[in-house]
């Protein structure tokens, strides 16, 4: 694994090297555990002239799901009030011989990015901007067997939860649940808060759970992920408890059913992000749902569960072999509730078999 990581660093290196920068200052956490396979609380990553260096305000933790710093990157650890782990890295850079320093600035805070500037004042600093996000995009077979797993631990949480008695209880207690059982079989933790909607409330786009009970007749929507070894996944589906569907909730759930279906058979490698996101939201539109309709359709994930791509009407840019996104259509009807139908999926070209899905919980529609 050590010969991938170095890889990474390794593009990211020939990218600003590229544009005139000797050395990089990676802040961001995710984007330090993507270079670095860990990423410690308070770390920041040095690429360097003559080495690579992590700089950690802490040992670095022992617990697997937190990783291990590759081994082909020196680990340097602050002394108890040692200061700005950054600031520190900086000077390692300078040290290094470097006269420019690429850095995050859309993850610096502007104090964090003055103090770099007085005190290592003979360091340009440049702009790495969303390099590292960029590297991100594309996953290796690694990372979609991390997702993979991830998505079978969520499948398997939402698959129990379906079992047992759900009438009487409230959205906290089982959001809290699922979160329980979540790390019971193997997740790090869950992906995101677990959000969990039922009544009025069901289909809205992330829905902090209340403690509103759980009625007959209702419609509940879940929306749930695990993380796996860092990666994040998501999984969203609806049911009606307790009861046969009404035919207003039957008309509403294929509708979305439908939209989502059309978004997931759109996903293959060249295909425009806006595309795919059209080919849902014309399924809706045409029902009358303009206006119901959340912002985007879709989104990539991994070590963040809201990467690049976004799948949105005005988003620039095609789909990749190899790219992990979600398709989640909805529709919330203030006062009634509504539909979401969430799942991740990984691009791969027709000869490949097309899009794979990960999360394989059914979407038909369940009375419970």
């Amino acid at each position: 694994m050590s010969e991938v990581y170095a890889n990474r660093r390794s593009r990211l290196r020939d990218h600003f090297n590229a544009a005139g920068t000797a050395a990089a200052l990676v802040t961001r956490p995710a984007n330090v555990r993507y270079l670095a396979a860990a990423a410690p609380q308070g770390c920041v990553l040095l690429l360097g002239r003559s080495e690579d260096l992590l700089v950690c305000a802490g040992p670095p933790d022992d617990r697997p799901y937190e990783g291990r710093p590759d081994e082909s990157v020196r680990v340097h650890v602050l002394p108890p009030n040692g200061g700005d782990a950054a600031v520190t890295a900086a000077g390692f850079a300078a040290a290094q011989g470097a006269d420019s320093l690429a850095v995050e600035e859309h993850h610096l805070t502007v104090a964090r990015h003055r103090a770099l500037a007085s005190v290592v004042p003979k360091l340009r600093l440049t702009d790495l901007a969303g390099a590292v996000e960029q590297l991100r995009v594309v996953k290796d077979e690694e990372e979609i067997s991390c997702l993979r797993i991830g998505a079978e631990i969520a499948d398997q949480a939402l698959g129990e939860l379906l079992e047992s008695i759900l009438v009487g209880r409230t959205e906290r207690h089982l959001a809290l649940e699922l979160e329980r059982r979540l790390v019971d079989h193997g997740a790090d933790g869950p992906a995101f808060p677990t959000s969990v909607a039922t009544g009025p409330h069901a289909g809205r786009r992330g829905h902090r759970p209340t403690d509103r009970r759980v009625e007959e007749g209702d419609f509940l929507s879940v929306c749930l992920g695990a993380t796996y070894r860092g990666y994040r996944c998501e999984i969203g589906r609806t049911f009606v408890i307790g009861t046969s569907p009404a035919d207003w909730q039957i008309e509403l759930y294929d509708l979305v059913f439908a939209a989502q279906r059309a978004g997931r058979e759109f996903l293959a490698p060249g295909a425009a992000y806006r595309d795919v996101d059209r080919a849902a939201r014309q399924v809706l539109d045409s029902a009358g749902y303009a206006e119901a309709l959340p912002p985007l359709t879709g989104h990539g994930v991994g070590l963040e569960i809201d990467e690049d791509p976004q799948l949105a009407p005005s988003a620039m840019g095609k789909l990749d072999a190899c790219v992990p996104v979600t398709v989640e259509p909805g529709v919330h009807l203030p006062g009634r509730g509504g539909v979401r139908i969430d799942d991740t999926l990984v691009v791969r070209p027709e000869a490949d078999g097309g899009p794979e899905l990960l999360t394989i919980t059914t979407k038909e529609l369940l009375a419970l």
